[in-house]
């Protein structure tokens, strides 16, 4: 990603540092802003069986638009203060992605050392997204991204925890976290941790605590993560998400599988993956297959026997190294009471029916 930097090193600013430097002794901290984002705009169709087809131009179907600023100040020693926010874009439309939080994505402020690792404190990933999305060959996006068999929409565990609204299967507001640095023969990982500040369900605000680990050397790739969320429920009930997952990197591309697993105590969905993205030269080729399945139940309604299953195949053309043409159609096949759907088709499909999707369009990154 190409990015825009603005450095504290004006001639003027130069010149009072080099004085000051001479008189003090000790060089001043270098520090840094950048500017970077990405905008992805597609055109999209989605039937929905038995409602019809439904035609749109959406945003962030291969990456999310976003606009990002990023600083960084190196204190010395191995020491560095930066921070980052990140704000999501619905480009179709000139607009925020989200109304009430102008830096949805992420928020977060840190400290640094070689050392010991990362102290990272605001709104960011919890650590079940990241060991899941980064198996997800449609990166958690578009007409195939694997978030589409993950919707609270569904009678199931996501939506018994928190509704509609908010929830932290994504992202968690409020949080402090630690992360490993590098240097560590491929190991990775980190843990997280947000005191939930009094927030109501639905609010967004809740109490977490959440870790992962992970590993990457040679042609491999491991991953496994847990996150606890407390979400105001009857009895202290607390919202389970694992994930793990695996890649590998074969002669012609890379194959991944992992599962995430969401449960209450009485209802669980369970959710697998496996994917395949084959870059040939200026062209990348990718497959997903995705499953939800559901056991437990709702209050006194089984949820057992729901399930969905979705395919997903892609095709990206890189026409630099800053800018992509890319074609994506998926199929989610729902059985039982599940109804998953595409997004952006007809609203309202039945339990059972099938909704599919097809999707092109252009990304640039900046």
């Amino acid at each position: 990603m190409r990015a825009l930097h603005f450095h504290h090193r004006h001639a003027a600013g130069a010149a009072l540092a080099a004085a000051a430097t001479a008189i003090a002794g000790p060089a001043l901290a270098q520090s840094s802003v950048t500017l970077s984002g990405i905008v992805d705009l597609a055109a999209r169709t989605v039937h929905n069986e038995g409602l019809g087809s439904m035609q749109s131009l959406v945003s962030g179907s291969n990456a999310t638009s976003r606009l990002v600023i990023r600083g960084t100040e190196d204190l010395g020693g191995g020491l560095s203060a930066g921070f980052h926010l990140e704000h999501g874009i619905a480009a179709d439309a000139g607009t925020a992605v989200q109304a009430t939080q102008f830096w949805d994505r992420r928020s977060t402020l840190s400290l640094a050392a070689k050392a010991w690792g990362e102290l990272r404190a605001g709104r960011d990933f919890v650590p079940s997204y990241t060991g899941w999305s980064r198996f997800d060959p449609f990166s958690y996006v578009g007409v195939a991204g694997s978030n589409n068999l993950m919707a609270a929409s569904q009678r199931g565990p996501i939506r018994s925890a928190f509704g509609t609204t908010a929830n932290t299967t994504v992202r968690s507001s409020n949080a402090v976290q630690w992360l490993l640095p590098a240097g560590l023969a491929g190991l990775e990982g980190g843990v997280m941790l947000a005191a939930g500040e009094g927030g109501a369900a639905g609010s967004g605000q809740y109490k977490l605590a959440g870790a992962r680990i992970g590993w990457a050397g040679g042609a491999w790739v491991l991953s496994a993560a847990h996150t606890a969320t407390e979400p105001a429920l009857p009895d202290d009930e607390r919202f389970q998400d694992t994930a793990l997952g695996a890649s590998y990197a074969l002669g012609f591309g890379r194959l991944s599988l992992a599962v995430r697993r969401f449960e209450l105590p009485d209802a669980r969905q369970l959710n697998l993956l496996v994917g395949l993205v084959v870059p040939v030269g200026a062209h990348e080729l990718k497959f997903s297959f995705n499953r939800a399945d559901f056991s437990g139940r709702v209050g006194t309604a089984g949820i057992g026997g729901n399930e969905a299953r979705q395919w997903g195949l892609g095709y990206v053309h890189n026409l630099s190294r800053r800018s992509a043409l890319y074609a994506t159609a998926s199929v989610i096949d729902n059985r039982g009471g599940a109804s998953f759907s595409v997004p952006g088709g007809p609203a309202g499909l039945a339990g059972g029916q099938r909704s599919t999707g097809a999707e092109a369009g252009i990304r640039h990154t900046f």
